[in-house]
């Protein structure tokens, strides 16, 4: 297809556009053909029914017998069951209430009148998603400003306290963890009451529990007088766990509207449950993706959204996308490698960043632009004749996804009107319904991650080689080699393992080496008192 003339009708053939929503989607730059279009309707008459059983809550995680129910978040009457319809609506309301009550000072820190920070503890879903909307809807006079520690550094632990200050006697904690035994998140949580105990504030007094019921971590706060807690629901994954008390509870903190956000994702919902891959945004997506990768992950997906405050996208799509569709196995015991690779970064600064190899290096790719209309609520000088900066960056989005598409790469385009709570929960429920019917379309299961599991896994047995070093070393009299450290502790396969134990230890001074450092089988060590 070379003509402009053909290309501009295959764009009005494939254009989608949610009227209520002003969302439009183009999947035109996609070189499918009506043959494959046929083809693949008998793979969504499955992915279709597919949803429909997940929606009337059958068991999507087999490995935990549950079921997967984030879509009964923005419509509870959905739900399986009565009580889990009262459970999300009484939470909804519960959490709305307790946010009133700290926005109106009725619920403050002991020294103060008001909260004016949060400090969110989680790891990955249950930080990039409130990071995300956070991004999303920044500004100046937020009710409460918020800070995240999503990680287990001790230096970015340090930054985020140093940056708070005077500030952490008015910071409500909030600690997000499913099970309470997920050692980011502990750690986190640990470190947290480290510093209110060393700036003399009672840390129970500022501190919020986001877990699931019954949990280590609901007991701890239970058992220490916490301010309150919130359920995290087992039918809920942490990557599609943005609309449920762990992504609505810091966004309602900051003054955004979740009710909002709740009513795009319904909406949105309710387009992506019609049965004709042309009328569903959703499916229309999957589609692509399924044809631009061959349905085996053969290319990446690049995100690009046209908009500052899009800017944590691509991150918050890499967790969804990557830990649903990352698969060894399909549903058959197969093994057959799925996933979509994702990455990006914001337009058009990152242009000046890889777009040349994006034109002209290896054609691994397809490109996803997100756009979004208005440019800004303010107005803007011209800095040229006619022409303001939001009109130079429609010009960088439309020639680069022309510029690309020239070159034989395809491109998808997901167009907003503006961000706001209302498109951004759509664009949540448009990217997670989408998730599920790729799924579908390959045989694989989206709502399980044993990989994940086994990182988890091989990094305790890391720490359990950390103790036994120090216990050998504690227990020497002279100083041993990595082997003789081996070979007392009976890993004599983990000498590599302990060596990078040993390098940490080392560089943390808790223990001494001695000999040359750049050959590591010369080194002795010994433990610093």
């Amino acid at each position: 297809m070379n003509s402009a003339v053909e290309l501009w009708q295959r764009y009005q053939d494939w254009l989608y556009y949610h009227s209520e929503l002003g969302i439009y989607l183009d999947v035109s730059r996609i070189k499918f053909t009506p043959e494959f279009v046929t083809q693949i309707q008998s793979k969504f008459i499955k992915a279709f029914a597919d949803m429909k059983a997940l929606e009337l809550g059958a068991i999507a995680n087999p490995d935990e017998q549950r079921m997967v129910g984030h879509y009964w978040l923005r419509s509870p009457e959905l739900a399986p069951t009565e009580e889990l319809h009262k459970d999300i609506t009484e939470t909804l309301d519960r959490l709305e209430d307790f946010t009133k009550k700290v926005h109106a000072g009725i619920i403050h820190p002991p020294t103060a009148p008001r909260f004016t920070d949060i400090l969110s503890i989680g790891i990955g879903g249950s930080a990039l998603g409130p990071q995300f909307v956070a991004q999303c809807f920044a500004k100046a006079d937020v009710p409460l400003k918020i800070s995240f520690i999503d990680n287990s550094d001790p230096d970015g632990i340090d930054l985020v306290f140093d940056l708070l200050g005077d500030r952490l006697s008015t910071t409500l904690v909030l600690v997000i963890s499913k099970s309470g035994g997920t050692p980011e998140a502990s750690n986190g949580m640990k470190e947290a009451e480290f510093f209110f105990q060393k700036a003399g504030l009672d840390f129970a007094k500022h501190a919020i529990a986001v877990t699931g019921v019954g949990s280590v971590l609901e007991k701890y706060a239970i058992a220490n007088n916490w301010l309150d807690k919130f359920p995290m629901y087992d039918w809920i994954g942490g990557r599609t766990s943005e609309l449920s008390a762990v992504g609505l509870l810091p966004a309602a903190l900051q003054g955004i509207d979740i009710r909002e956000m709740l009513r795009g994702a319904k909406v949105m919902d309710a387009a992506t449950r019609i049965e004709d891959i042309r009328q569903n945004p959703a499916a229309l997506l999957a589609m692509s993706w399924y044809f631009a990768t061959n349905g085996k992950g053969e290319k990446d997906m690049v995100v690009l959204p046209y908009k500052d405050r899009l800017l944590l996208f691509s991150r918050y799509l890499q967790q969804l996308v990557m830990e649903s569709l990352g698969k060894e196995k399909d549903l058959d015991g197969n093994t057959v490698y799925q996933g979509i690779a994702v990455y990006g970064n914001k337009g058009s600064t990152d242009q000046h960043a890889y777009v040349q190899q994006l034109r002209e290096g290896v054609p691994n790719f397809f490109a996803t632009f997100i756009e979004v209309l208005q440019d800004s609520a303010r107005p803007h000088p011209e800095v040229e004749a006619g022409v303001v900066t939001g009109d130079y960056l429609l010009g960088f989005l439309q020639g680069t996804r022309s510029a690309l598409y020239e070159n034989g790469r395809d491109s998808i385009t997901v167009t907003i009107p503006v961000v706001s709570e209302v498109t951004v929960g759509a664009l949540i429920a448009l990217y997670e319904r989408a998730v599920s019917f790729y799924a579908s379309l390959v045989n694989i299961n989206a709502y399980h991650q044993p990989g994940v599991e086994a990182g988890k896994k091989a990094g305790a047995e890391v720490l359990t080689l950390q103790k036994q070093l120090i216990a050998v070393l504690k227990s020497s009299k002279v100083s041993l080699s990595l082997e003789e450290v081996a070979l007392k502790i009976d890993a004599p396969n983990q000498i590599e393992a302990l060596y990078h134990v040993a390098r940490h230890l080392h560089a943390n001074c808790k223990i001494l080496f001695e000999g040359d450092l750049s050959k590591p089988t010369t080194l002795k060590m010994m433990l610093i008192d």
